[in-house]
């Protein structure tokens, strides 16, 4: 999470709201991802679908079985969605998301029975850092306007 955590400062340093996501297979950061939906003017560029985007490439397979995505907020419908698809073996995640949170926090798609696969899910890994810097980040952006 802690990696997680450093590209979610990247994603401040462009302007983006600071979400950072990592991939892992045996150990291995094998995908990494920080939002870019602002920069990119592209509603998909969510941390987590560019980390598994990454980490596809890396394994040379649209199925990431065996591995552990770990993200600094809790992911929304269409993050989750690609996360069942992808066969995520588990995802953790940092902040929960009472607003659009899929894990959960508003909805509980990740968990939900009636698809084929479901992620092993795990919540609250350093919250309060994942927490501050979302707190931090839209303060300052209500000081801004």
């Amino acid at each position: 999470m802690r990696e997680a955590l450093y590209l979610a400062q990247r994603a401040v340093d462009a302007g983006e709201v600071p979400v950072g996501a990592v991939v892992i297979r045996e150990g291995v950061v094998i995908g990494r991802g920080w939002n870019h939906n602002i920069g990119l003017h592209d509603p998909s560029a969510h941390a987590e679908i560019i980390a598994m985007r990454n980490a596809g490439e890396v394994c040379g397979n649209h199925r990431l079985m065996g591995c552990t995505l770990y993200v600094t907020l809790e992911p929304c419908p269409m993050c989750a969605g690609a996360m069942i698809h992808a066969r995520l073996e588990r995802v953790v995640f940092g902040a929960t998301d009472p607003k659009t949170g899929a894990a959960g926090g508003r909805f509980d798609l990740l968990e939900d029975s009636a698809h084929n696969h479901r992620p092993v899910v795990e919540g609250g890994c350093l919250a309060d850092e994942c927490s501050s810097l979302l707190s931090d980040f839209f303060r300052q952006r209500r000081k801004k306007s």
